[in-house]
């Protein structure tokens, strides 16, 4: 199968906003852009059939529009239209699979709605194999659109293998010619608290023993993407408020998932959920092991 980026449709503004988004990404990445729309009560074609009577007309009519607009944004790119007769999650979990690249709408503006994404997204962010990305509603303002964002951010824990998420970090970065911020998250230590606020020699010492450990972790994949601007930053904050507050104006964040946990149900953990439910910019959930 030709690689592809995939966009999940279902009309919603959402929706709308992640194949906008897809396709802007599919034409840096020279990837096919595929629209995918799942209803389990999709019929079989029929041979000859008015439009009126067609069950099927509204989820052609759905992609067959959203296809037309990016078509016309994107000339040069490969943009197929995709049915599917399954329950959503289960045909997206199917074309991440496939796909290099998923991308779903993430509901919810205000701080309260954020936590509700809707039926669909959260799990399969947490269970899908390949890299998912979650966008937001485009803001209804007049005049022209506000600029996108100018950095990839990627968040890093320091323990444990990156390389997933770095590979996807800096090949983003990358293909868009935009600088990288890899930030890391460190909650100050009780030992480290007194009356007066907290004690600098022992908070100096944690942040050059974390810059010691990130600058390892960057090394060989700076000397991979020689032309990616690269910066760090060490954040005496906890991991998912630091995430989210490096991450305020990017093009996107990009959060890690373990793939395998033994006797657990497949769950994403609290900075991906802080920066899925409190980031204003597209997050990328990257499953690593």
């Amino acid at each position: 199968m030709q690689p592809a980026i995939t966009v999940g449709l279902d009309g919603s503004p959402e929706s709308l906003a992640a194949a906008r988004w897809a396709a802007d990404e599919a034409e840096k990445r020279k990837l096919t852009l595929r629209l995918l729309h799942a209803w389990p009560l999709l019929a079989p074609e029929p041979t000859s059939i008015p439009s009126e009577v067609d069950q099927n007309y509204w989820a052609k009519r759905l992609v067959r529009t959203a296809q037309a607009e990016l078509q016309a944004r994107h000339p040069g790119l490969s943009v197929v239209g995709n049915l599917v007769a399954d329950d959503a999650q289960n045909a997206l979990l199917q074309a991440a699979s496939d796909s290099e690249i998923l991308v779903l709408g993430s509901r919810g503006l205000e701080p309260v709605e954020s936590y509700f994404l809707g039926d669909v997204s959260m799990p399969v962010a947490a269970r899908a194999e390949r890299p998912v990305v979650l966008v937001r509603a485009e803001p209804r303002v007049d005049g022209p659109p506000p600029a996108s964002g100018s950095s990839v951010v990627v968040a890093l824990k320091l323990h444990g293998s990156s390389d997933d998420l770095l590979d996807f970090a800096f090949h983003t970065a990358a293909a868009r010619g935009v600088p990288l911020l890899a930030v890391h998250g460190r909650s100050v230590p009780i030992h480290a608290r007194v009356p007066w606020g907290v004690d600098h020699d022992i908070t100096e010492e944690i942040t050059r023993g974390a810059q010691k450990q990130l600058g390892k972790a960057l090394r060989l994949w700076r000397e991979k993407y020689p032309q990616v601007d690269v910066a760090d930053s060490i954040r005496l904050a906890s991991p998912a408020k630091a995430v989210v507050r490096a991450a305020e104006g990017a093009a996107l964040l990009v959060v890690g998932r373990r793939k395998h946990r033994p006797g657990l149900a497949p769950h994403l953990g609290p900075v991906a959920q802080a920066a899925i439910h409190h980031g204003r910019c597209p997050v990328a959930v990257v499953p690593h092991d």
